[in-house]
């Protein structure tokens, strides 16, 4: 008898009675999950300041304009929350009649930054440079692409009350689609995307009720996939090094093991109640590199200290609390699974981007959800918002 993971998915036979629309009693407004939305933007402002006190004196980044990263942030999220909006006006249901052209779209977007079109920042060569100063790293999109084609593929036959479970065709044609802009952008490389994106691929396929077989030959291929990856040579040698680094932090510290050695001193030297917002000796004296983007939380760590640090963790986990909640509230497996995926990104990588910055994970190039400076990243968070508030606004309600 085949095995099935721990989700069931029985409640998402399809309910005729059920009432889609809503009321006037029971407005957009009342039905957004505003702990989860709350929660996200005051994530983004204490990233402003914090990218603001990592960048204000750093004349070579800002052109002069101590503001600059500032503005840009906030920016960043003003466009985020608009987009959010737009999703949830949209609605998660009428995007999934949409996944093909987007998932087309994006595999042409991946495709063009391994043209002339792309541009290496930071080592990796995962950027299109638009122009005026800004850029875009599509892998962050194909990261909800592949939640959302997986999704429309697991849920089809369940939602339409034909299967229980997403049978073994389906699943195969969910993970090659899957695999497609995964390999591509292994190809720029730029592994730190391609972990969150398989940690997705196995939350999507928990949440689907898919047969444990699936997800253990998931891992599996994972673990011989890195085995290959690193015997062929595919990697660059600046990640071969942060890996090394990682295994050994006394290794090279002025070296390849900089970084973390530096992030960890930041955060140790905050204590209880850190330095102070912009009194941080690590972060005023430069020693932290890209310390607005991977390595924010150290700014965190130094001027905020643990209960400042604690309080971006506990931001994070209410996200992550409400999004599981939505997850569990819908009467749609598509809806699951989009939630699902979402919560399995976020958490991955907010763990990989905390670890590293404190030297209990490789150094990946993650940017932390919601707080680091990154348009492309900010972009693609508030979206992910906007799916979720999407599937708690059209839960059908009962006549």
């Amino acid at each position: 008898m085949t095995t099935r993971s721990n989700f069931s998915v029985s409640r998402y036979a399809p309910d005729r009675g059920a009432v889609a629309r809503l009321t006037a009693r029971d407005s957009v407004l009342r039905r957004l999950d505003w702990p989860i939305l709350l929660s996200a933007l005051a994530l983004s402002l204490i990233g402003s300041l914090l990218v603001w006190s990592a960048t204000r004196g750093r004349t070579e980044l800002n052109n002069g304009d101590p503001y600059y990263f500032l503005f840009r942030h906030l920016l960043n999220t003003g466009i985020g929350v608009a987009l959010m909006i737009g999703t949830v006006w949209l609605g998660h249901r009428t995007l999934r009649g949409a996944v093909p052209v987007l998932y087309g779209l994006s595999i042409v977007l991946i495709l063009a930054v391994l043209t002339p079109l792309g541009a290496t920042i930071n080592g990796a060569h995962a950027w299109i440079v638009v122009g005026g100063g800004f850029s875009l790293q599509p892998s962050e999109f194909v990261k909800i692409t592949i939640i959302l084609v997986m999704a429309m593929l697991l849920a089809s036959k369940v939602d339409a009350g034909d299967q229980l479970h997403p049978d073994h065709g389906t699943v195969a044609k969910a993970l090659v689609l899957a695999a497609l802009p995964m390999g591509i952008v292994m190809l720029m490389p730029d592994l730190g995307s391609v972990m969150v994106m398989v940690v997705i691929v196995l939350g999507v396929l928990l949440a689907s009720g898919a047969s444990n077989r699936w997800v253990l030959g998931l891992i599996g291929s994972g673990v011989a996939g890195a085995v290959l990856v690193t015997t062929l040579g595919m990697l660059d040698e600046y990640q071969i090094n942060r890996f090394a680094a990682f295994a050994n932090p006394e290794l090279d510290p002025s070296g390849v093991g900089y970084n973390t050695n530096q992030a960890r001193i930041a955060i140790g030297s905050g204590g209880l109640y850190g330095a102070g917002l912009f009194n941080g000796h690590q972060t005023s004296g430069q020693f932290v590199p890209e310390q607005q983007t991977d390595f924010v939380f150290t700014v965190a760590g130094e001027e905020l200290g643990f209960i400042g640090s604690g309080f971006i963790l506990l931001l994070l986990g209410i996200v992550l609390w409400r999004a599981c909640r939505i997850a569990r509230e819908t009467t749609e497996l598509y809806g699951t699974i989009v939630a699902a995926g979402i919560i399995a990104w976020f958490a991955f990588q907010a763990f990989e981007n905390i670890g590293m910055n404190l030297g209990i994970m490789p150094v990946a190039g993650l940017p932390l959800p919601f707080v680091s400076y990154g348009g492309s990243s900010m972009f693609a968070v508030w979206v992910a918002i906007g799916l979720l508030q999407s599937i708690r606004v059209q839960r059908p309600m009962t006549a």
